[in-house]
């Protein structure tokens, strides 16, 4: 006799649906997102791909009813948060159930240190008073900050402020995780750390997480699944590394550059030509040091020469039009087309430099200090927020100015971009740059990898020896 064994279904609830959803401004002719249908289940690690411009941080915004709250964006289709209609939800409602840790930290702090602004997010859940403390001492220990409870956050590196708007998201004991580009501000070794961190948390909370990433080497199999919204035009490891063409006269001369509470009398030299990347751990000062070189924070010591050209971390600081390609051509040059079409600007060239994507704003940034002919270019992560087609072309545009004499001096955590651009490698640590080493015999040195929390890239570490 046979029997029938019947399987028993394990019912697993969709926490967001998209049906149909189309997004668009009133004032453009193309929909940010159409007719676009998913489905995400209760504690699924799903993660969002695509070219930079193609919709994903609307499409997070779309989850958390930051759009079309906030903005004069059309939606149609069907969107569901836990099985109710979106638009049936009161404002504020799923707030608490859905936290967000977005793109640029910067743009979700109000108050002025990290115990502060965690105490802020209580209140607005109107936990009481006397549990806060234990709240915050937990997220505090979970996260790795407790020794930056008291910290200023404006005083902090990007990488930190981002592991603070972590914090601020999990205080809140959310159901889902949305996160756009967690790991771009992050060292590889803090990366890893975090990731690894987020993996434990997931499993022992269950809770949904929904990102969104450019390049996923650092996350191995985190995630479950991934979403593309549009397929990357040219695959950037496609590309290799550069040929140098340093020339033997000196671009940049530092003679114990200095500030008073963080940066360490610092001296270094680049040649014409050169592209040095300035690598090192969070906090290390690496930022600080543009800043001080730029003249943005008061220094002591010497800079040749004194005019610059800088690309900050947050590039919404240098507009001062309100058109993209105003902002290139506002210095009277005359290659902004050849530029907008390089950079892939020449599609949102007539839309305001605040309205345009993350990754969108920083290329802005480039083009303007590009187009400026300066003989100096300093680059605070230009490839955040870039995909692989981008990252491919600011390869290729960076090279052929290096090459008409213009001296880079760029600090990024993207190990592989650093193995095909750079000439040179400043380490820095506390402070203080710790060695300059040439790009071809650097990515073999284990020791001084592990020292300064970086990781080789693939390529690099295959041609390292």
């Amino acid at each position: 006799m046979l029997f029938r064994v019947q399987k028993k279904v394990i019912f697993v609830p969709k926490v967001i649906h998209f049906e149909d959803v189309t997004f668009s401004y009133p004032d453009k002719d193309t929909a940010v997102l159409s007719n676009f249908s998913m489905s995400i289940e209760k504690g699924e690690r799903v993660v969002i791909t695509g070219p930079s411009g193609c919709g994903k941080s609307t499409l997070l915004y779309l989850c958390n009813r930051l759009y079309p709250e906030n903005c004069d964006g059309i939606v149609s289709g069907r969107i569901e948060l836990f099985g109710k209609e979106n638009d049936s939800y009161r404002p504020g409602e799923v707030n608490h159930r859905i936290a967000t840790v977005f793109q640029d930290p910067d743009a979700q702090f109000c108050m002025p240190t990290v115990e502060e602004e965690l105490a802020f997010t209580l209140e607005n859940l109107l936990v009481a008073r006397e549990e806060m403390e234990t709240k915050i001492s937990e997220v505090l220990e979970l996260t790795r900050l407790t020794d930056y409870r008291h910290s200023i956050i404006q005083s902090l590196s990007g990488g930190m402020k981002q592991r603070v708007a972590t914090a601020c998201a999990m205080i809140m004991e959310p159901e889902i995780l949305l996160l756009d580009e967690p790991i771009t501000h992050l060292d590889p070794y803090t990366a890893k750390q975090y990731i690894e961190w987020l993996d434990l948390l997931q499993q022992k909370s269950s809770i949904t997480i929904l990102a969104i990433e450019h390049r996923l080497d650092l996350w191995d199999n985190f995630f479950h699944r991934t979403i593309k919204l549009k397929e990357d035009r040219i695959p950037y490891e496609s590309y290799t590394k550069r040929k140098s063409m340093v020339q033997a006269e000196k671009s940049l001369h530092v003679e114990n550059i200095s500030t008073k509470h963080f940066l360490q009398p610092t001296s270094f030299s680049l040649n014409k030509g050169e592209i040095a990347v300035l690598a090192g751990p969070n906090g290390s000062g690496k930022s600080t040091l543009l800043k001080a070189l730029s003249g943005i924070v008061p220094s002591n010591g010497k800079v040749k020469p004194s005019m610059l050209g800088y690309v900050p971390q947050s590039p919404e600081f240098l507009f001062i039009t309100g058109q993209v390609k105003e902002e290139v051509s506002f210095g009277g040059v005359q290659n902004t087309e050849e530029m907008l079409e390089r950079l892939n600007l020449s599609t949102v060239s007539d839309a305001h430099p605040f309205s345009i994507s993350h990754g969108q704003k920083r290329r802005l940034a480039i083009a303007i200090m590009l187009c400026q002919n300066r003989e100096v270019i300093l680059m605070d992560e230009p490839t955040s927020g870039q995909d692989s087609a981008t990252l491919a072309e600011l390869f290729k545009v960076i090279d052929n100015r290096s090459k008409a004499g213009t001296t880079f001096l760029i600090v990024t955590h993207d190990m592989e971009f650093a193995y095909k651009v750079a000439d040179t490698i400043l380490l820095m640590k506390d402070g203080a740059i710790t060695g300059k080493y040439h790009s071809d015999s650097f990515w073999g040195k284990e020791d001084l990898l592990l020292e300064h929390q970086l990781l080789s890239p693939r390529r690099g570490a295959l041609y390292a020896h």
